[in-house]
C-alpha cells in the first residue's frame, strides 16, 4: 500500500466500528453487540476504507480485530443486507460482492500483521474475516461456520474457496464450505483454523499480547514476510526463490539488519526501527 495520499484527511470517526491505537497497535472492534456484530453495507465499507487508511499510517505495526459482546461476528445482517439484495439488479449485486472481497484483500494486503480475537460465533462473512487474518486467537466458546450454501449461495464467498484450503487443506475446506456446519474451537485448533486456543474469556487479552509482540518486533521484516506468504501461494518454486532473494537483498540494506548485528555484538536486545 503506497504511503502517498491525496488531499483528503484521515477519517476522525467511524460509524460502524471502534478504532483505538496504542503505541503501534490498532484495535478495531465491530460494535453491534445486540446483533452479534452482524455486518451492514456501511460496516463493510468502513472496514475497507479503514484498512486502506491504516496501511498508509507508518505508526501502525499490528492490528487486533475483535467483536463486542457475546460473539465475534455473525456475518451479514439478514434484514439489512440479504433482504436488500433481493431488490438489487446484477450490476448492484456485483458492486456489493466486489466490496466484500475488497475487505478481505485489504486484510491480506495491509503491511502489518492482523490478529483476529475470536469468541463466540464467527459465521458467514465473520468466519471469512477471521480466516483472512494472519493469526486467529480464540477461546473455547469460538465456533466457525461458513454458512453461504445454507442461504443458497456458493461457499466460495469473499475469497473463502481460495483461503480456506490453504489454511486447513482441501478436504476440510470442502466439508466446511459445502455443508456449512459449525466448527467448534477444539476441532478448529486440530485442523489448523485456530492459531492459538486460550482459556475461556482470554482471547482478546491474548490477541493484544501477540499484537504487542509483533508491534515491538522488526516491522519491515514482518511486512515482507506477509507479502511473500500471500504472493507466493500461486507462484512456481523458481519464481518464489527469486522473489525471496530480491526481498532479502533489499532487507539486508536496511537499518534493522545492521541493528541486529550491532545488538548481537554488544550483547543487548535489538532496537527495531522498521526500516
Amino acid at each position: 500500500m503506497s504511503p502517498f495520499t491525496g488531499s483528503a484527511t484521515r477519517t476522525p470517526d467511524w460509524r460502524h466500528l471502534r478504532l483505538a491505537v496504542d503505541e503501534g497497535v490498532a484495535t478495531v472492534t465491530l460494535a453491534r453487540p445486540d446483533k452479534l456484530n452482524a455486518l451492514t453495507f456501511g460496516a463493510y465499507a468502513d472496514l475497507r476504507d479503514l484498512l486502506a487508511e491504516l496501511s498508509r499510517d507508518k505508526s501502525v505495526r499490528a492490528l487486533v480485530l475483535g467483536g463486542e459482546g457475546h460473539g465475534f461476528c455473525s456475518g451479514g445482517d439478514v434484514d439489512e443486507i440479504i433482504g436488500a439484495t433481493l431488490a438489487m439488479d446484477t450490476a448492484q449485486l456485483l458492486d456489493f460482492n466486489r466490496m466484500t472481497g475488497q475487505v478481505v484483500r485489504a486484510i491480506r494486503e495491509c503491511p502489518f500483521p492482523v490478529v483476529a480475537a475470536v469468541h463466540g460465533v464467527a459465521a458467514g462473512a465473520g468466519a471469512v474475516l477471521a480466516l483472512a487474518a494472519d493469526f486467529r486467537v480464540a477461546d473455547p466458546s469460538a465456533r466457525f461456520s461458513f454458512l453461504f450454501t445454507r442461504v443458497g449461495l456458493s461457499g466460495g464467498d469473499m475469497g473463502a474457496a481460495y483461503l480456506l484450503p490453504r489454511v486447513v487443506g482441501l478436504g476440510h475446506a470442502t466439508r466446511l464450505l459445502m455443508l456449512g456446519e459449525p466448527v467448534r474451537a477444539p476441532e478448529a485448533e486440530r485442523i489448523g483454523l485456530i492459531s492459538e486456543l486460550t482459556e475461556e474469556g482470554r482471547a482478546a487479552e491474548a490477541a493484544r499480547t501477540l499484537a504487542r509482540r509483533l508491534a515491538d518486533g522488526p516491522a519491515l521484516a514482518y511486512a515482507q514476510t506477509k507479502a511473500l506468504l500471500t504472493a507466493e501461494l500461486d507462484m512456481p518454486l523458481a519464481a518464489s526463490v527469486e522473489l525471496d532473494a530480491a526481498t532479502q537483498a533489499l532487507l539486508m540494506n536496511g537499518e534493522d539488519y545492521a541493528e541486529f548485528h550491532a545488538a548481537f555484538t554488544e550483547k543487548r536486545p535489538p532496537k527495531w526501527q522498521g526500516r
